[in-house]
């Protein structure tokens, strides 16, 4: 079917959606055919994250060494470091993609691994793949509608509404009918952002937005990023190594290196910090430039 390679994992039993349903509400997945959708996607609510010593291996690789952080509701929270420190493992904890050797993750307090019930949780959440992880063989319409189509969860004129206004959120408005191909790479994330809010998440997860960016697109994408804040009240955790993005749409920053988080912080205290790490990596990604 076209498909690029992370979003080959997707379906059937035991892949990504399969494991994703989780943080979805019960009536996403079950089909109500006297009203427009069987759930309300009208509205967003923020939700808090709380990681407590939280440990990941790999082999004999200690990737993630006794993680603690918190991201409060709301807000715009992202992780940095350098390649290879486990940003994206801890993200993909959040979703429950990952399972941790030991430790837990707590969202609206309610353990993610351990479960003291079996009530689904109270949210949504999407994922925004560093590739996009687009169908190539879909157009952009079809693939923002595609989950709503599948899992039946609005009537079909409704899903067409949603189809607009979420790709008038991202700056794509009347775009539907393109191909895949005829899309730049900022584009398709922003399209892949689109399909991301076609369920209105409560809270929305990037990998690596910025990945095979140039400065203009990336520029375009950060703004984004900010006005879907001005329109949403989910929560959003970004995994990026490019450091001056997230320092413009962040609200607060964790700074991982080695598997440890070193320091967390609002943009202004992490570019003041005294640790030697964090000052590290800011001089080499901005070359000393004040």
């Amino acid at each position: 079917m076209g498909l690029l390679p992370e979003f080959m994992k997707l379906g059937g039993e035991g892949g990504i959606i399969d494991k994703m349903k989780h943080g979805l509400t019960r009536p996403m997945f079950s089909k109500h055919e006297d009203v427009e959708c069987a759930v309300n996607l009208q509205e967003t609510r923020g939700v808090g994250i709380r990681i407590e010593k939280l440990n990941k291996f790999f082999g004999t690789k200690h990737v993630l060494k006794d993680i603690d952080l918190e991201i409060y509701a709301g807000e715009t929270f992202s992780i940095i470091g350098p390649s290879g420190t486990g940003k994206s493992v801890l993200l993909k904890h959040i979703v429950k993609l990952e399972s941790p050797d030991s430790g837990e993750v707590y969202i609206d307090d309610h353990p993610v691994f351990n479960p003291a019930d079996t009530e689904p949780p109270n949210y949504r959440y999407s994922m925004v793949f560093q590739s996009s992880a687009l169908f190539n063989s879909l157009s952009v319409g079809e693939n923002v509608g595609l989950w709503l189509r599948e899992k039946r969860i609005c009537k079909e004129p409704v899903i067409r509404q949603i189809i607009e206004e979420k790709l008038a959120l991202v700056g794509l408005e009347g775009q539907e009918g393109l191909m895949t191909a005829e899309l730049s790479g900022g584009m398709k994330k922003r399209v892949a952002i689109a399909r991301s809010l076609a369920m209105n998440p409560d809270l929305i997860l990037y990998d690596e937005p910025t990945a095979e960016l140039d400065p203009i697109n990336t520029d375009e994408l950060a703004n984004t990023i900010i006005r879907l804040k001005e329109t949403t009240r989910n929560t959003t955790v970004i995994v990026t190594h490019d450091l001056n993005f997230a320092l413009y749409i962040s609200d607060r920053i964790a700074m991982i290196s080695g598997g440890r988080i070193e320091e967390v912080g609002t943009p202004a205290e992490i570019k003041a910090s005294e640790n030697p790490v964090v000052k590290a990596f800011i001089n080499t990604t901005t070359k000393g430039i004040k």
